[in-house]
């Protein structure tokens, strides 16, 4: 019995190949369909329209969420850094635009070190993920993105230089991130 029973195709290809045979209004019909299905759905959707119009709106949603792990409206920041740091992904994923990531990351940085500056000492996984957020703005902004230095500038310097004494090597840390990027980019911040 070599006869194999064939499986339903799955996957983004057996989208994709059925979604050619739709016309305009299936297809808008699906999109709206998404886009009430789901809040991330709406997000997303919306952050990739109001990108493509180049509108600063598309931003907003996004540095909210990370500022509310840090410091929100009501009651005491929850630090869940891998939530501030999934609204940087979603934003990247779903506009593309390098600037706005690059102004996320430092949202992301300038609301940690204000909250290390507010309630002291934290731990070892707060400062690591800190850290690690400078070296991807670093290497955004070496690659995709050095004439956005001169709107990040202050700043960074301004982090560097409040971060300066904070323990678990995270002020050594964006000190070296920051006379790296000055040492590369700073001539260049008269493109910008």
């Amino acid at each position: 019995m070599s006869d194999k029973i064939k499986k339903p195709a799955k996957g983004w290809a057996a989208v994709r190949r059925h979604l050619k045979a739709w016309d305009s209004s299936a297809l808008l019909s699906l999109v709206k369909d998404l886009y009430e299905s789901s809040p991330a759905n709406r997000a997303f959707l919306d952050a990739r329209i109001r990108a493509d119009e180049g509108g600063e709106g598309a931003l907003e949603p996004y540095r909210k969420r990370i500022v509310e792990q840090f410091f929100p409206a009501r009651g005491e920041g929850k630090l869940q850094l891998g939530e501030a740091r999934k609204a940087i992904r979603e934003y990247r994923k779903a506009t593309g635009n390098t600037e706005g990531v690059i102004e996320l990351l430092t949202t992301y940085l300038e609301n940690g070190n204000e909250f290390t500056h507010q309630y002291g000492d934290i731990d070892e996984r707060f400062y690591d993920s800190l850290c690690s957020a400078a070296d991807e703005l670093a290497k955004l902004l070496k690659g995709e993105g050095p004439s956005a230095y001169a709107k990040v500038r202050e700043r960074l310097i301004a982090i560097a230089t409040k971060a300066s004494g904070i323990g678990w090597g995270y002020g050594d840390h964006i000190d070296g991130v920051v006379d790296d990027l000055e040492d590369e980019l700073a001539g260049d911040e008269t493109m910008g």
